[in-house]
Parts: C-alpha cells; sequence; structure tokens
C-alpha cells in the first residue's frame, strides 16, 4: 500500500454517556448538525479526498449505521465489547486494516476537509487549551515529532480529531497492540496509551496543529447547542420533550445534563431548569427536583 492509497477506519462503538439524554435515543455519531448528519459529513470528505476504503466500527446501536453500508459502500465492523472496554477494543478488531490510515472519531466536525493533505509521515491532530485542561497534552521536539504526551496539563495543545498512521508506523503498532490487548487491565484505556507507553521506540508520529474551530467536537449538548442554536428549541429528544411538558417550560430552559451513576441500562441523569436542578429516573421515568 503506497501513500496515496490511504484507507480510514472511523470510530462510532461508543455510548456517549456524557451526551445524555440524547445518546439514549441515537448514537452521537448519528447527531444531525448545521443539516448534516455528523458520520455522513465525514465520509463525504473522506470520500472527496479519495479515500474510498472506509471501515466504520460499531458497537451501541449498531444497528442504526447499517444503512450507510448501501448509502456510501463503507464496511461495518462490530465491536462486541463496547459496553465493557474503551477504543482500543475498536481498534484491535481492524489491526488487519491498519496502514496508510486515518483513524477519526464519528462525532468530529471538521469546517473544511482535513483529510486533503497527502502525508508520508504519521501525524495527531491537535488544538490549543488557553489554561489548564485534562485533555492529552503533547510535547514535541525541534522538528515537530511528539516526545511526550501527558493527561492533563496548562497552555498546552492537546489531542483531538483524527490521527494518520503511516503503513511504517502500523507495521510496528500492530505486534505492539497485540502483546498490550492480553492485558486486562488495558483493555479499559486507549489506543493512544499504548502509543504513549511505546513512543520512544515507534517511528515518529508529528503533531498537526489546527486553529480553534476549525475542529469542533462536542461533549455535551449545552456545547452543541453553542455551535448549532437549533437545538435551544428542537433537541430532536423525546425525553427532552417529555420533560419540558412535564415541567411546563420550554426546551431551551433545559441545560447542564450530567449522566449519573446506575445499574441497568435505563437513563439516570441531572439537569437544571434555569437555576433548579432536577433528577431524571429512567427506571420509573419520573422527575423530581433536588
Amino acid at each position: 500500500m503506497s501513500e496515496f492509497r490511504r484507507n480510514a477506519i472511523i470510530m462510532a462503538a461508543g455510548s456517549s454517556s456524557r451526551f445524555v439524554p440524547l445518546s439514549s435515543e441515537i448514537p452521537k455519531g448519528l447527531l444531525e448538525v448545521k443539516g448534516e448528519i455528523l458520520i455522513e459529513r465525514q465520509i463525504r470528505q473522506l470520500q472527496e479526498a479519495g479515500v474510498e476504503d472506509i471501515t466504520i466500527v460499531v458497537g451501541y446501536k449498531a444497528e442504526k449505521f447499517q444503512y450507510l453500508k448501501e448509502k456510501f459502500g463503507v464496511d461495518l465492523v462490530l465491536n462486541e465489547d463496547f459496553y465493557h472496554y474503551n477504543n482500543i477494543s475498536s481498534i484491535i478488531r481492524v489491526l488487519d486494516r491498519l496502514g496508510n490510515t486515518f483513524i477519526c472519531s464519528s462525532d468530529n466536525y471538521f469546517r473544511e476537509n482535513v483529510f486533503t493533505e497527502i502525508s508520508g509521515q504519521s501525524y495527531y491532530s491537535a488544538l490549543f487549551a488557553n489554561g489548564i485542561t485534562g485533555e492529552y497534552c503533547m510535547e514535541t521536539d525541534a522538528e515537530g515529532n511528539i516526545c511526550n504526551v501527558t493527561v492533563g496539563g496548562h497552555d498546552a495543545w492537546y489531542m483531538i480529531g483524527h490521527v494518520y498512521l503511516s503503513e511504517d508506523f502500523s507495521n510496528h503498532f500492530r505486534p505492539l497492540l497485540v502483546k498490550e490487548y492480553e492485558k486486562e487491565e488495558v483493555r479499559y484505556g486507549y489506543w493512544e496509551d499504548v502509543y504513549i507507553k511505546n513512543i520512544s521506540i515507534l517511528p515518529p508520529i508529528r503533531i498537526r496543529k489546527y486553529s480553534p474551530h476549525e475542529i469542533e467536537e462536542f461533549d455535551s449538548i449545552d456545547e452543541l447547542r453553542l455551535f448549532d442554536p437549533t437545538y435551544l428549541s428542537n433537541s430532536r429528544s423525546s425525553v427532552l420533550k417529555e420533560i419540558s411538558r412535564h415541567l411546563n417550560c420550554d426546551e431551551a430552559d433545559l441545560h447542564d445534563f450530567h449522566n449519573l451513576p446506575h445499574e441497568g441500562k435505563y437513563l439516570n441523569f441531572s439537569f437544571c431548569k434555569k437555576d433548579e436542578r432536577y433528577l431524571f429516573n429512567g427506571d420509573d421515568n419520573s422527575i423530581k427536583r433536588i
């Protein structure tokens, strides 16, 4: 596979529990943002850049992604372990597809097509965080190659968006992933954790810096509303519509949603109606002020 014969793996297996309650109804990658489905926009951008070999790793509500096979000609790979383990359990299922490969998150929104750059070297996308951040922060050498990554930092470039892995990197990385995945504790982490642990012995990955808002990532409905204000009046969520009817308020009055620990698969989260905090218990669909 030459550097011009690129493929893509889109990670779409997670349940996005921080994005309650929308994520209880639809996978985050299938949200409509500014008139486009997130993952569809990403697939179109990849295809426009000449990347036709696209694999989507699914898990949570996998059946909702099936239509993409016919619409775009993509492959779907099921990760049955998405509820138990982190994103490394998705990568391990597509090791044979790692070559000159983009690894993408299904819920990113790229304002411009980021896949058109032809690069022979691996890179990881980055945005700059002013002040304190809990993200994976990168340190680089004089050539712009990543030499260290820390969880959390201050005024730092952090990992976000897509990654490009060269075939050389993939060939070195694949056996390390297989070896590390044998350890139960590793399965609860990210594939990036294996990369960070072995950064000194792997081919270099350079940093690819982007300007603010070139890559958008929404961790909550409140963040999505800032980018797409239509979600203020229309959340696309039957749960929020029912809550707004019950509390006799507009959907825009509901904000600051937080998933809460619970047993079972029902929905359990807190939220605010203006300055009052409430609890929604999906076990009996009750709403109470707390």
